[in-house]
């Protein structure tokens, strides 16, 4: 009896082991938890098929496979790497001309910032099965639509290559680092307005235009960089902080067949950003959007490419800010879909060619989060939508005309979609808080679903083992009754007899999102680990962020961090007050705009939270640059109070609890000057707190055991701190 007794007990040890394993921060930052996922797709324009870059560990080799979307099966391989010994060191990315029969191939590709690259780049022809190496070390080499030449930039000048004659026309004489840049964006549009290529073919390929920028006069910033040797380098480049001056921009057209370009008079804007620039379908109007400095007006021009005359289409003013998008789609007749926040919410509009608004095609106090775009023959539009719930993701279709609205996707979470090029298919991509993602063919007639592709079993299965908590999401309302998205994730081993220490995570940054439905990020199984050390983890999405309406996101305008700031601290009041809570033991974290904030909470909310960890924290907006800074507080000249009401530095003395702060020392975006003069008037202040600084990181903080490293340390400083 008492044997038996000994074989259940140590039964049972084992089962509750086996069922509690412990996530540990070295296996979620090596990636044990990495979802299975679909390599990235190229829908083809002239077939329903999709091109994928493929790579074959056994042999060390890369291949371009197509495939059909109607079965996703393989058709054939384009190209294979182990044919061609010039292609030795693989594929990095490839881009196809507009009949789809000869490809651009990069590789040793070499990256500036956070978007932008210089690589190699192969021609090969898909008919003759001809490579040809025939460019080293350039930017944002483009087909002409006639597939004859390629435009493409290098060491801040714009070049054609004649593919027939293999000769090389130079556009641009006078660019210089730091100075001129033709035809490529420079630091801040790139890091701001999301675009590197600042050029575009027109359609008939007669035609290039591109935007030219005088850096000239723009501030210098400078980084060190340390490595293993003897003495530091150093990195320079231009990046205007807010209220500085920014690049001085001008659009060219230039005219391939007499070598000549044309400036376009835009003498009657001043301050401005060319935002974006898209040839129409009637080859002889480019299209561009100018932008004025505080960013809340808009104008839509187009230009005559043979004269550079210009005429504003459309205008759209906001009181706060206008984001600026790629979902400019122009059809057969050059009419055109545009999506805006003018009605209180993003929404799909139609415009006729002359700028005239046809229709709303979407309506509704719900946003449209993706336009995926429109079926010409069927007169329809794809997009996805928060119409079901601000957390959540849905996938939709629409006749451009407003009616016959569909919901294709199937499940509760968020889906997303990538459509085949007739629009007949569609990948859906499907996640919740309890389902890794799962991938479906799907049909767009009704979206049903023809064929599963991954479904992550694997995954699921594995986490089970750790016996995972889930994350509760409710609506969280504050003292002064400000209705607030938010997620909790308490230990699998819960007691509502016990009080529980609170760490607090968020973004907040201005449109942004962190409670959603959707499967866990890597963060997510490090808050998981940390519920099994005894801690409730919670997130709250405050005023300012995303996906609620333009009145939500754009109530913090001249004035960031105020609103935001209080919705936190008025949301760990709440938490605390909660019966199983530990008031007196809450904690914040978060990174880049999340630091800033976390950084202003222990501040000045010195009374509610106990620590705060800021990682690449915005401490000064001073600091910052124009574009970001002066969307949502003008610039410091105009807004002073905006800027140093709240900004971490100018609050040190009111810290009472446990502060980290870490910063990598090579962060291009948020300098690490933000942290460096926070260090001081902490010092000055003779404040005690811990720091880290990573050498020669940038602002994501990663390489080698750098992430484990990091982790690690935060890890350690809640556990001893809260």
């Amino acid at each position: 009896m008492k044997s038996k007794l000994s074989i259940v007990l140590f039964l049972l040890v084992c089962f509750s082991a086996v069922a509690q394993q412990k996530l540990t921060v070295e296996e979620i930052y090596s990636g044990a938890f990495r979802l299975e996922t679909m390599d990235e797709l190229f829908a083809m324009k002239n077939t329903n098929q999709y091109a994928v870059l493929n790579f074959d560990r056994a042999t060390r080799s890369s291949q371009i496979d197509l495939y059909d979307f109607a079965t996703l099966k393989k058709v054939n391989t384009i190209i294979d790497t182990k044919s061609f010994p010039e292609l030795a060191d693989g594929i990095d990315s490839f881009v196809f001309s507009k009949d789809e029969k000869q490809v651009l191939l990069a590789n040793n590709s070499n990256q500036i910032f956070r978007y932008s690259f210089t690589a190699n780049f192969f021609l090969y022809n898909r008919d003759t099965k001809k490579l040809t190496k025939i460019l080293e070390q350039v930017q944002q080499p483009t087909f002409s639509p006639d597939g004859l030449k390629i435009g493409f930039a290098k060491e801040n000048n714009l070049f054609i290559y004649d593919i027939a004659s293999q000769k090389t026309t130079q556009v641009t004489t006078d660019g210089i680092k730091n100075s001129i840049i033709n035809g490529i964006t420079d630091w801040v549009y790139e890091e701001e307005l999301a675009f590197v290529k600042a050029f575009d073919w027109s359609a008939d390929s007669k035609k290039l235009a591109f935007i030219r920028f005088d850096e000239s006069e723009v501030p210098e910033f400078s980084m060190n960089i340390f490595k293993k040797e003897m003495y530091p380098t150093v990195e320079t480049f231009k990046y205007p902080k807010a209220g500085e001056k920014n690049s001085k921009v001008a659009l060219l057209v230039y005219d391939v067949a007499s070598g000549s370009s044309k400036t376009v008079d835009l003498s009657n804007y001043n301050d401005f950003y060319i935002a974006r620039i898209k040839w129409t379908n009637d080859a002889n109007v480019l299209a561009a959007q100018i932008l004025n400095r505080h960013q809340d007006n808009l104008d839509l021009l187009f230009i005559d490419g043979t004269t550079a005359t210009s005429k504003v289409v459309l205008n759209e003013k906001d009181k706060a800010y206008i984001d600026v998008t790629d979902n400019l789609t122009f059809l057969k007749d050059n009419s055109f879909i545009w999506t805006s926040e003018k009605d209180g919410f993003n929404h799909i509009y139609l415009y006729d060619k002359t700028g005239k608004l046809k229709n709303q095609v979407t309506k509704g106090n719900w946003e449209v989060t993706a336009y995926y775009g429109f079926d010409e023959k069927n007169k329809t539009i794809y997009y996805q939508s928060v119409e079901n719930g601000s957390t959540i993701r849905d996938v939709y279709k629409i006749g451009l005309d407003g009616k016959n609205k569909l919901k294709l996707s199937q499940q509760v979470g968020t889906n997303s979609a990538t459509f085949s090029p007739n629009f007949q298919f569609f990948i859906n991509s499907f996640s919740s808080s309890s389902q890794p993602t799962i991938n479906t063919l799907n049909s767009t007639n009704d979206g049903k679903q023809i064929q599963s592709i991954i479904d992550n079993k694997t995954l699921a299965e594995k986490v089970k083992k750790y016996n995972l908590p889930t994350k509760e999401f409710f609506e969280l309302t504050t003292e002064k009754g400000n209705k607030l998205n938010a997620w909790m994730i308490k230990p699998t081993d819960f007691d509502a007899n016990k009080k529980y220490p609170v760490f607090m995570y968020q973004y907040s940054g201005p449109g942004s999102q962190e409670v959603n439905n959707k499967w866990n990020t890597t963060n997510d199984y490090w808050f998981m680990m940390l519920t099994q050390h005894g801690y409730i983890v919670a997130c709250v999405d405050g005023r300012g962020t995303g996906y609620k309406g333009a009145a939500f996101k754009k109530c913090t305008q001249n004035q960031l961090g105020k609103l935001e700031v209080e919705d936190q601290i008025d949301a760990a009041k709440v938490i605390g007050n909660y019966s199983y809570v530990d008031k007196t033991r809450i904690g914040i974290f978060g990174w880049s705009y999340g630091g800033f904030m976390s950084s202003n909470c222990i501040l000045k909310g010195a009374d509610v939270f106990k620590m705060a960890v800021a990682v690449a924290p915005v401490t000064n907006w001073r600091f910052y640059d124009s574009i970001y800074t002066e969307r949502y507080l003008q610039t410091p000249q105009e807004n002073a109070s905006g800027y140093d009401d709240n900004s971490p530095i100018n609050h040190v003395s009111k810290l009472k609890g446990n502060f980290l702060l870490i910063h990598g020392t090579a962060d291009d975006n948020v300098h690490v000057q933000n942290s460096m003069q926070m260090i001081e008037a902490l010092v000055q202040a003779n404040k005690q707190f811990d720091w880290a600084i990573y050498p020669d990181k940038n602002h994501g903080i990663y390489g080698g055991k750098t992430r484990i490293q990091l982790y690690n340390k935060m890890t350690t400083f809640i556990k001893e701190k809260l």
